[in-house]
């Protein structure tokens, strides 16, 4: 059973996919072990309780300083003994420690085709604008692992969706959402509850599944 820590910041939209998939057995083999948010009053942390799943705040506000909130967060997660931490909406800096410490087990969704419009100030509706700005046709989704870098982990999935004649950053943001992000996450998922993911050489490998 793959036990994984969901953090999350807000509304909580990406949690909710990665719950119904569970419930619904498009996740496999998964137990979401913890909700943590670092704002109090998220949406998701209600979604969780709906569903009674754990969950807590650990704000850095509530720190003295962000050193002993990253101390914090990753003692937390480590006496979880989670498996797979799952960023969905998470607004914080992930602390290196946490990275050295889950090493290609921390994965995060981004709502673009990296490596377009992402990075450094590259967050919500800021993607949206920007591809709407440059006028590309196509964006999308992608799941990546987490590392040093700002969305430069190694890929995992990503899934194309068109850009209409007429969208705002905001509707194009929920047709990403719901064509992409919420599809391709639960699937990441699956997959390496499966153990059908590998990192070689900076390359994320998928086992094709057999008949």
């Amino acid at each position: 059973m793959l036990k994984i820590a969901v953090l999350v910041s807000g509304g909580g939209t990406n949690l909710q996919a990665i719950i119904d998939r569970i419930e619904d057995g498009t996740i496999r083999n998964t137990e979401i072990a913890m909700v943590i948010s670092n704002n109090k009053n998220a949406k998701a942390l209600q979604r969780a309780e709906k569903h009674h799943i754990p969950s807590m705040c650990i704000s850095p506000k509530d720190f003295e300083s962000r050193k002993i909130f990253n101390q914090t967060l990753l003692k937390t997660l480590m006496d979880l003994k989670v498996d797979l931490i799952v960023l969905a909406g998470f607004m914080v800096v992930i602390p290196p420690e946490m990275i050295q410490n889950f090493r290609n087990r921390i994965i995060n969704v981004h709502p673009s085709l990296i490596p377009s419009f992402c990075g450094t100030g590259y967050y919500g509706l800021r993607v949206h604008e920007a591809a709407l700005a440059r006028g590309v046709k196509v964006s999308g989704a992608t799941v990546h692992f987490v590392d040093e870098g700002t969305d430069t982990g190694p890929i995992i999935l990503q899934k194309a969706v068109e850009v209409k004649s007429g969208d705002t950053p905001e509707i194009l943001q929920r047709r990403i959402m719901e064509q992409a992000e919420w599809q391709i996450m639960p699937k990441a998922i699956d997959l390496i509850a499966a153990g059908k993911v590998k990192v070689e050489d900076g390359h994320v490998i998928i086992e094709e599944e057999t008949a």
